[in-house]
């Protein structure tokens, strides 16, 4: 391999460790809430928008980070990034009251974007059609690696040293990257930047705010809460309004923020939209998997780390070898395939028991990570080949603001049909003989009701919690199950059917029209 070969390669491995910060941070966050809520003096609602207050902003950041990183340097971007993020962490560490705290956060969102788009538009610049697949399959198998490492790292460090660590340990991981992007990812920018889109920036940013509040609200006060409905239904409106006026500036030979040219390559389109049906049906395995280990297999977080390593395995299998089997079969039977394993997976671990063991829990996430590594790096890698270096920021933009949507959307939809299912499913005799708060407390969910059983003493109610909980967890898995079969549909039905063997570089590929 050719020095210059071996360099993209290395600096892949910058971009990944660049991800690596970002997707600790996340999974670290949840593992200290409880010593933050006491360190920092946290309400309920204070805990929430630690995590809320970090999702809106790195929505709201998305398309204009883009767009910057287009029109300034890509590079530069990713290195501004990714120092930012690391003050931020530090700020989260050192902060005294909450308010602190969800200040840095803030920034870390914004940072946070920088890092995820400028890093996924680095691959369309580094690597060819024919390489990227390959390189996308290795970056998004080493991104999940925080899934388990985040739990356990944090659940380590939790334990021994002062919790501000949890947050100081992103600091040298962003330092570092940003030293290793400096030296091996080389800069890049669009040849004909688009004047700065106020207009569209605006739009776009209020839409994405508007809609994540509404699907994170919904997520914590349930569907049935008006503000939810009124955020959800502007920022729809909103982003409708932001493409009829990106549209219009295009109309007129001006550069938008986002060309409208994009949406009209329906394997650019479809491969977004089942890149986001990717991320619901597996936002089950995320958000519901260490509730069932915590509260029914009484792990701890460590615990939960360990019990998703094989999803991480089964990913790692799946989305590796991704490209070389899309070259054999064509990708889109490659994503069809991925949906395919991932609904079997999901289907196995709706028939989860309390009694049942890791056996089951290890087979059926690691069947779903498989199916989830298929479709997923051969979605992206669909999508990155018909983005034109020139404007790749935007267009990774575009994708990864659907994937962050997603997130909040599925854990709305899978966290309203487990508590409605968990609810319904407890028996009343147990609730009647306690007190009112007591009861509520209980049906507020499984952690509840398992520390009112443990303090009432009652066996009889302890055994009905955890029974109702995987009750319902069985009924949301069947839901993403149901997110992955719409996937495989969508795929057999709209997306083109594409060559077997990538472009190789200065082949034509599908035109996008570039104003």
């Amino acid at each position: 391999m050719s020095d210059t070969g071996s360099r993209k390669w290395w600096a892949l491995g910058a971009l990944s460790l660049s991800m690596l910060a970002v997707g600790l941070d996340g999974t670290i966050l949840n593992v200290a809430l409880p010593q933050l809520s006491h360190a920092l003096d946290a309400t309920e609602t204070d805990l929430q928008w630690f995590s809320s207050s970090y999702l809106l902003f790195l929505a709201a950041s998305m398309l204009p980070i883009g767009l910057l990183g287009d029109r300034l340097g890509r590079r530069k971007m990713l290195i501004g990034a990714l120092v930012l993020f690391a003050v931020s962490s530090a700020g989260c560490a050192y902060a005294e009251n909450a308010w602190q705290f969800i200040a840095a956060r803030c920034v870390l969102g914004v940072a946070g974007a920088g890092i995820i788009v400028m890093a996924l538009s680095g691959l369309t610049v580094l690597f060819t059609e024919e390489e990227r697949p390959k390189a996308v399959g290795v970056w998004s198998a080493s991104n999940f690696l925080a899934l388990p490492l985040g739990p356990l790292l944090g659940g380590w460090m939790l334990t021994h040293v002062w919790w501000g660590w949890v947050f100081l340990i992103n600091v040298p991981v962003a330092l570092l990257g940003a030293v290793v992007v400096s030296t091996l990812v080389p800069e890049s920018r669009s040849d004909e930047p688009s004047a700065f889109d106020l207009g569209g920036a605006v739009l776009s940013v209020l839409g994405l705010v508007a809609v994540t509040y509404g699907l994170i609200e919904a997520g914590e006060q349930g569907w049935g809460d008006g503000l939810a409905w009124l955020a959800i239904g502007g920022g729809v409106a909103l982003l409708i309004l932001f493409f009829r006026y990106e549209s219009r500036l295009a109309s007129r030979g001006r550069r938008p923020m986002v060309d409208p040219a994009l949406f009209r390559v329906s394997s650019y389109t479809w491969g977004v939209v089942l890149i986001g049906f990717v991320s619901l049906a597996n936002i089950g395995v995320i958000f519901l998997m260490p509730q069932y280990f915590q509260a029914v297999q009484g792990t701890d977080a460590m615990g939960s780390g360990l019990r998703l390593l094989p999803l991480i395995g089964g990913l790692v299998l799946g989305a590796v070898p991704a490209d070389k089997v899309a070259r054999l079969v064509g990708p889109k039977a490659v994503i069809a395939a991925g949906f395919v394993v991932m609904t079997g997976g999901l289907l196995l671990g709706s028939t989860t028991e309390v009694g049942s063991g890791a056996g089951l829990s290890g087979t059926w996430t690691a069947l779903s990570g498989v199916g989830m590594g298929l479709s997923m790096a051969t979605a992206t890698s669909v999508v990155l080949s018909q983005v034109p270096e020139e404007r790749s920021g935007v267009g990774s933009a575009v994708l990864q603001a659907v994937n962050k949507v997603g997130a909040p959307l599925g854990a709305a939809v899978l966290g309203s049909v487990l508590l409605t299912s968990y609810q319904s499913n407890l028996a009343r005799p147990a609730l009647l003989e306690l007190p009112f708060e007591a009861a509520e407390v209980t049906r507020s969910g499984v952690f509840g009701g398992l520390a009112v059983a443990r303090e009432s003493g009652s066996a009889a109610l302890y055994s009905t919690v955890r029974e109702s909980f995987v009750h319902g967890l069985n009924l949301a898995l069947l839901v993403s199950a149901g997110f992955a079969v719409a996937g495989l549909i969508c795929t057999l039905v709209f997306l083109p059917k594409l060559p077997k063997q990538a472009a190789k570089e200065g082949e034509p590929r599908e035109a996008i029209g570039v104003a």
